[in-house]
């Protein structure tokens, strides 16, 4: 069975993304991209809302072919073309994008069903809105947050409308030499 990862960046003060959805305060390097390359290879499933899937369209099955691609646009660029892509929208046409499912309204389900048919993680990347509903589900199992040393004092939140308390159980930590902090937790459920 599958597990829906929550991969994000935060600042520390909690946020993903500044109040018009700016991302120029996130700090990524050769180290970080290494990382991330080492955990995105294990799996073959990448969960996004509407509005990152389509900057991700934008830009990665082209960052390749472009002049001056560095080694991380060009492995990022291979996995994304032969990644399942999975997009929570209502307004997407399926047909448009390929090796991709678009999920409506009745993604819950749709996305439970997902779980038990995976094997190795299922993804989420950015996307806080997507989080948001997620989480209000109790569908995400993973989060992998790289927090920031910057505190934005507004924006969009990482987490939102969390209606009861949740246990997380603290995995792994790995602090890169930028100051960036990746912090991996479980979902802690009752059984």
């Amino acid at each position: 069975m599958g597990k829906i990862v929550l991969f994000m960046h935060a600042s520390l003060d909690g946020f993903a993304a500044g109040t018009k959805g700016e991302m120029n305060w996130i700090h990524v390097d050769e180290e970080i991209f290494n990382f991330v390359e080492e955990r995105i290879a294990q799996t073959n499933t990448a969960l996004y809302g509407r509005v990152t899937f389509l900057m991700m369209e934008n830009y990665w099955p082209t960052a390749a072919e472009q002049p001056g691609a560095s080694k991380h646009d060009r492995v990022h660029a291979a996995w994304y073309k032969t990644a399942h892509k999975v997009v929570l929208s209502n307004t997407l046409n399926q047909a448009t994008f390929t090796n991709t499912t678009v999920l409506g309204e009745d993604y819950a389900a749709a996305l439970s069903k997902l779980k038990e048919e995976t094997t190795g993680d299922i993804l989420l990347f950015g996307s806080p809105t997507t989080a948001h509903s997620l989480l209000a589900e109790d569908l995400i199992d993973e989060c992998w947050l790289f927090v920031n040393p910057v505190l934005l004092g507004s924006g969009i939140p990482v987490f939102k409308n969390i209606k009861e308390k949740q246990s997380l159980k603290l995995l792994k930590t790995h602090v890169f030499s930028s100051g960036v902090i990746c912090l991996q937790h479980e979902v802690q459920r009752e059984n």
